[in-house]
């Protein structure tokens, strides 16, 4: 008998998903965990909320995530990377290694200026203290991530003959990074300004920062 029921339970085997692999389920809750994240903050979601607006229930939530931070911190992954990838690409859109950087500039302060950017940064520096590996992921995985990038395309323009020779570029790379931000991010994280900066504001302090940045490291003709 075991025999001849082999064969017609193999396909059923092969068919059944894994628990907590399903990428439409597990969008779904990430969709929901973003309303209940935005709307509330992280300390004020539950599970709860999240499973609800979510439409699943909690032991489904349960099944993709342990627990609310490990949700938080996909759902910033999630949204992180398909923001980022604009920015990442601006370096490869124009020829002109400078116009290239200043283009990644300007991606990467709308990026880090919209709304939820701004509240998972808020959020991220209110736990980190008590979860730090919540902290360090979204530094390593964010802004580390990023500075790497233009350390790489600085050293590309080094060999090109188009900066002089820095002796460090990940640090070269964490200033023009935060040259782009100045005036600007800081003042929404407090909330101290309550609107993204327009493009006229973007590109102003960009291009300072392009001026400044190549004081420094630009070769002198």
């Amino acid at each position: 008998m075991t025999d001849n029921m082999t064969p017609d339970l193999k396909p059923a085997r092969r068919n059944r998903r894994i628990a907590g692999t399903d990428p439409e389920k597990r969008r779904q809750i990430l969709d929901g965990a973003y309303q209940v994240f935005t709307a509330r903050g992280f300390d004020a979601a539950s599970m709860n909320d999240i499973a609800a607006a979510a439409n699943v229930s909690k032991g489904t939530l349960y099944v993709y995530f342990q627990d609310k931070e490990h949700l938080f911190v996909a759902l910033i992954e999630r949204e992180r990377d398909a923001q980022k990838r604009g920015a990442f690409e601006a370096l490869d859109q124009d020829e002109d290694p400078v116009r290239a950087l200043a283009n990644f500039g300007r991606c990467l302060v709308r990026m880090i200026n919209c709304e939820f950017a701004v509240s998972a940064h808020r959020i991220v520096i209110g736990v980190a203290e008590r979860m730090p590996d919540i902290g360090r992921s979204f530094y390593e995985n964010g802004p580390m991530q990023g500075a790497s990038l233009i350390a790489r395309h600085l050293e590309r323009m080094i060999a090109e003959g188009k900066l002089i020779p820095i002796a460090d570029t990940q640090l070269a790379a964490v200033q023009f990074v935060d040259l782009c931000q100045s005036s600007l991010t800081r003042p929404r994280l407090f909330n101290a300004v309550r609107t993204p900066p327009s493009e006229e504001e973007i590109a102003h302090v960009v291009n300072e920062a392009i001026e400044m940045f190549l004081a420094r490291y630009g070769v002198k003709r």
